[in-house]
Order: C-alpha cells, then sequence, then structure tokens
C-alpha cells in the first residue's frame, strides 16, 4: 500500500456532500492532497455533512451536477483521481427510468470517457449487493453471477462495471469497484419516503409509537457502518490493485427482527413491534457478504459492530432531531 499516493496530489469526489461522500472527504484532508474538487447537487447532499471540511483550504465544493458536462471536463482534466459516488436511490430510478438513464448510465459512461481522456491515474467506483438480485451462495462471493437482478439501480451499476472492465483493457485505466451491502450511521437519509427502516423505528422509539415490521421479520441484511466504507474506498485508492471487484459488507447476516430488537435495547425502548402483513414482494429475502477477498488484497477489516454503530446512529439522529425541534 502506497499512502503517498495522495500527498499533492488532487482528488475530485462526485456526490461528496453526500453520506459516504462526506467521509471520504474526511479521510482524505490528512493525507495532504493538493485539492479535493466535490461535485453534488444537494438533492441527497447537505451543508450539515460538510460542516467539518466545508472551510478548509484544500476543499473546493461545486454544487452542481454531474451531467454537467463542461464543469465534469474541467474538474476531471486538474484531477489525479476520482471517487465516483453520485447516483440516484434505488427507488427513484424505479420510479423515473429516463432521468435514472441519464444519471446512472450516460452520466457514468461520460465520467469514464473523462477519465480516459485525461488520463485519470484511479478511479473508484461505488457500486452495490444490489447487482446479485437474490444471491447463489451465502456468503455471496463476488464470482456470483448478476442475472437475478431485477432492479434499474443494479442494472446501471452492472453497466459502470462493465464499462469500467472494457476500459481497462482497451485503454489501460486503472479502476477498482466497490459492491456495497447495507450501509449505516450517521448523515444516512432521514427524511422522504425512501428512508430506511431504521430511520423509521428511530422516529417510533422518539415519539413512543409501536415500530412497524413488515412480514415475520426473517428478512435479512449484512450491515455495514459508513466510516468502515468510507476506509474501504481510501484503501482501494491506495492498494496497488486494479481492475478488481470487492463486495464491502461485514460478513454478519441480521434479521429485521434482530436488528429491531438491537434498536430497541441501545435505546432503553419496551415497545412491543407490530407486525404487518407484508405489503410489497420483496425478491431479495437474504443478504450475506464474503469479503474475504477485500481482506486478502485491500487489508479491508471492518471495525465497527452493529451495536456500536447502532449507537452512534441514535445518538446522531436525537441529537439531529432535537435540534430541528428547538430551531421551530
Amino acid at each position: 500500500m502506497n499512502s503517498n499516493k495522495l500527498k499533492d496530489s488532487t482528488v475530485l469526489v462526485t456526490g461528496g456532500a453526500g453520506f459516504v461522500g462526506s467521509y471520504i472527504v474526511e479521510k482524505l484532508l490528512p493525507f495532504e492532497p493538493a485539492k479535493i474538487f466535490i461535485i453534488d447537487n444537494m438533492i441527497r447532499g447537505s451543508h450539515r455533512n460538510m460542516e467539518h471540511f466545508i472551510n478548509h483550504s484544500l476543499v473546493e465544493f461545486y454544487e452542481d451536477d454531474i451531467r454537467n458536462g463542461q464543469l465534469m471536463d474541467d474538474l476531471m482534466s486538474q484531477s489525479d483521481y476520482c471517487f465516483h459516488l453520485a447516483a440516484l436511490r434505488i427507488n427513484r430510478c424505479a420510479e423515473n427510468q429516463p432521468e435514472a438513464f441519464d444519471v446512472m448510465v450516460k452520466a457514468t459512461f461520460d465520467l469514464i470517457e473523462l477519465a480516459r481522456k485525461h488520463q485519470i491515474k484511479k478511479l473508484i467506483y461505488s457500486s452495490t449487493a444490489s447487482v446479485y438480485g437474490l444471491s447463489q451462495h451465502f456468503p455471496t462471493p463476488e464470482t456470483d453471477n448478476s442475472y437475478d437482478n431485477k432492479t434499474f439501480y443494479g442494472a446501471a451499476k452492472v453497466f459502470g462495471e462493465s464499462i469500467l472492465r472494457s476500459y481497462h483493457d482497451m485503454h489501460g485505466l486503472n479502476y477498482v469497484a466497490l459492491r456495497y451491502f447495507n450501509i449505516y450511521g450517521p448523515r444516512m437519509d432521514t427524511e422522504g419516503k425512501y428512508t430506511e427502516v431504521m430511520i423509521k423505528w428511530l422516529d417510533c422509539i422518539r415519539d413512543d409509537r409501536a415500530p412497524l415490521i413488515f412480514g415475520d421479520g426473517s428478512t435479512s441484511m449484512d450491515f455495514v457502518y459508513v466510516e468502515d466504507v468510507a476506509d474501504a474506498n481510501i484503501a482501494a485508492l491506495l492498494n496497488d490493485v486494479t481492475d478488481e471487484v470487492f463486495n464491502i459488507g461485514c460478513q454478519v447476516e441480521t434479521s429485521l427482527k434482530e436488528l429491531l430488537e438491537l434498536l430497541l435495547k441501545i435505546n432503553d425502548s419496551d415497545l412491543q413491534p407490530e407486525h404487518r402483513p407484508e405489503n410489497t414482494v420483496n425478491p431479495v429475502s437474504r443478504r450475506l457478504a464474503d469479503i474475504s477477498k477485500a481482506k486478502e488484497m485491500l487489508n479491508f477489516e471492518p471495525k465497527v459492530s452493529l451495536e456500536e454503530g447502532l449507537k452512534q446512529l441514535s445518538k446522531w439522529y436525537l441529537e439531529l432531531h432535537k435540534e430541528k425541534t428547538e430551531h421551530f
């Protein structure tokens, strides 16, 4: 691992005001890069996420869209490295396919083409476990195929991975793609109809309402703390590895029922869940990452347990709500 790679280099972070992107920016600063460019249209990002670095002399923030080709060309022409995180949410992609194509497919292709044109040294691409659909194996290795993915979001991420692989072969473009499992932690989305289930449950705990479980609660996920994900991104850049895809999870399977029990325990709540009939058909009932490849090649080891991570999330969320109520 070459930790000097970043010193005096210029790094572009798309979606750098977002949930994961803002942590990556924070973790880049100690490496003393010459400049960090952030581009974010602030649909999912926020100024609050950037409060620790927005006034830093090395950070240059552009409130704009990755579909702005002229700006992207200008920023890429000055950059050595790029972290590409800007994306629409999975449900937004399902709702508006033409927009999803523009952002997730066309703008991503344009970005990869600019990386080739300006000879970016390495591009770190945020992909997703959604590419697997319902996996063939548990824990799921990177070699599982993506034929069972039924989401536009997953299809777009497969496209990005595939174009990067072909650009590596044709043009020597260095990249690493990271397939995130279920990321959680402070700064995650708290508003809107796509809010993660743990935020909805924290709402219930705060308001002393019974939390809802749709179905029997056996649906499982592999939860990975946001700072561990940011560390994986930095490791993917610093390690001399290219043309590889890595699962980023914890290799621990947690059911929704177990997740709620832990969240209630952490918050000293004796609320009882209400079970409701499953209201949607969930084609993916299990998630469990095999992270042995990331451990071996990136030296990636998740540090934050689910219990510790949920404590941090709860603390952040309740403080955020308190601030909002005091403000109004």
